[in-house]
């Protein structure tokens, strides 16, 4: 029981910083931690973690549109497109070996972590209206599609796949691709883990609850810190939270 409570504190705060900063999907971070150190079944462990990631998200997301980083009328056309290429990837998923991808998310979020630090997103709100409003939806759908199709193929990295997009491919400043992306993972993550408890069954509760909680204080106090950052601060503070997570999660995964 206390090896319980320590892993789930450690894995719960882990994942936490990392959404509020980056809008790492918990399941980045949960899951391997579970799996690895408590011996959880890999589909208890996912559930369990895209759980944690509904609150986590949403108190994020909440604190990024509290400071206006946060573009609502996009994200939802990108969320309708995030949900249903998700389908689209599970089901061709389902017909693939799925082993040979599991580390593709982890080596991503380390990829990604160093991409910040050597080459930090400058972008600045006014160069991001930049683009017509007709340019915007249609790159949002075709985004969408991207990340949810890779999202459900692998099952992770879709807050990873979506930052990187958001702040590449649409050109949004740190901030509100950031604040965007956890808006979308609140959705994504809860219809995740309804349909993961409604085919699995209720996970270990006490895992579950100390999970949220402690993913949701790290996600409300790392979010609390963004929003107040400057570009240059938030850049290295993404770069070293995703490369440090992305570091461990590669050990773990090769161990």
């Amino acid at each position: 029981m206390i090896a319980k409570i320590i892993v789930c504190i450690i894995a719960g705060l882990g994942a936490g910083i990392g959404t509020g900063f980056a809008g790492m999907s918990a399941a980045a971070v949960i899951s391997p931690m579970l799996i690895t150190f408590l011996g959880f079944p890999a589909y208890e462990a996912v559930g369990i973690a895209l759980a944690s990631d509904v609150l986590a998200s949403a108190i994020s997301a909440y604190t990024y549109g509290k400071h206006k980083n946060l573009d609502i009328k996009n994200g939802i056309i990108m969320l309708i497109s995030v949900l249903v290429f998700t389908l689209v990837g599970s089901f061709i998923a389902s017909r693939v070996p799925n082993r040979s991808m599991g580390s593709f998310s982890v080596i991503m979020t380390l990829l990604l972590g160093i991409k910040f630090l050597v080459k930090p997103v400058m972008t600045t709100k006014e160069n991001q209206a930049d683009k017509d409003l007709k340019t915007k939806v249609i790159q949002s759908i075709l985004c969408g599609m991207l990340i949810g199709f890779i999202c459900g193929f692998i099952g992770a990295g879709g807050g990873m796949m979506m930052l990187l997009i958001l702040t590449s491919v649409l050109g949004y400043e740190l901030k509100t691709a950031v604040g965007t992306s956890v808006f979308i993972m609140t959705f994504t993550a809860f219809t995740g883990a309804l349909s993961h408890f409604t085919i699995g069954g209720m996970p270990d509760i006490p895992a579950l609850i100390l999970c949220i909680l402690f993913t949701l204080l790290g996600a409300r106090l790392a979010a609390l810190f963004a929003n107040k950052a400057s570009a240059k601060t938030l850049n290295r503070a993404t770069g070293a939270v995703l490369t440090g997570l992305g570091a461990v999660m590669v050990v773990m995964n090769f161990l």
